[in-house]
């Protein structure tokens, strides 16, 4: 019997950014497909055709695999988020600004189910079976992104720097959260939409990420208009009597 080839160790900077990619790839399909949770690093070697003991040399563990795509989601959302806030007018077309805001933000994350199912993970338990070097490096990424985010909507709606940094999180934490609720695409959600009595279990992601953003954007808002000082006449505006 004739045992099957295994793919050689990539001894090449060149040729080990692209073993690397094909992992990463393999693993955003499978989770894609199956959710996180669902995926192992023998079922990720498998899908790349690679011992799991020759796969932990371009990675340490399952967790860096998916930490490293959590970066690259964070990346990829903050660019687009960034690109539609810059051609945004909110309130143009009569619409409630926090409103047009929120939806942006809740329809830019739903549209992207592996990063919010990553959003979720990361805390969780990506970040705890890693080295402090990948922690870092996915931290740096993810700090930079929710920063240029939160400075885009800054240019859009009235924040403060604290508030739009508040809004990104709350974005991006709910996210991850309401998905796990979901459970969309899973036997779990099917058994929820089966039973009139589970009705209140089935969760629409998007609509409720939307009103949750739109009611802390109006209360910053309002919160801003309130702790604005009163405008001072001037002179020549001062009553005079009569």
């Amino acid at each position: 019997m004739v045992a099957r080839s295994q793919p050689t160790r990539a001894r090449s900077p060149q040729a080990k950014r692209v073993r690397e990619a094909a992992i990463l790839d393999a693993a955003a399909r499978l989770a894609t497909a199956d959710g996180i949770r669902a995926v192992t690093l023998t079922d990720i070697a498998t899908a790349v055709g690679m011992h799991k003991s020759a796969m932990l040399r371009y990675f340490e563990t399952r967790e860096e695999i998916f930490l490293r795509l959590a970066g690259a989601g964070w990346a990829e959302w903050s660019r687009e988020v960034r690109r539609r806030l810059a051609h945004a007018v909110p309130g143009a077309a009569g619409e409630d600004p926090a409103v047009e805001t929120a939806a942006l933000l809740a329809e830019s994350l739903v549209a992207r189910p592996l990063f919010c199912d990553l959003l979720a993970h990361t805390p969780m338990n990506l970040e705890r079976n890693v080295s402090t070097k990948a922690v870092r490096s996915f931290k740096l990424t993810a700090v930079a992104e929710a920063g240029a985010v939160g400075a885009a909507l800054r240019r859009v709606v009235p924040l403060s720097p604290p508030q739009a940094g508040d809004v990104v999180a709350t974005a991006t934490a709910m996210a991850g959260a309401l998905w796990q609720m979901a459970a969309p695409g899973t036997e779990l959600r099917r058994f929820y939409e089966s039973d009139p009595a589970l009705a209140h279990a089935v969760v629409d992601v998007a609509p409720r990420l939307t009103g949750i953003l739109t009611a802390l954007l109006r209360g910053y808002g309002a919160t801003r208009m309130v702790s604005r000082p009163p405008r001072q006449k001037r002179p020549d505006e001062v009553e005079t009597a009569e």
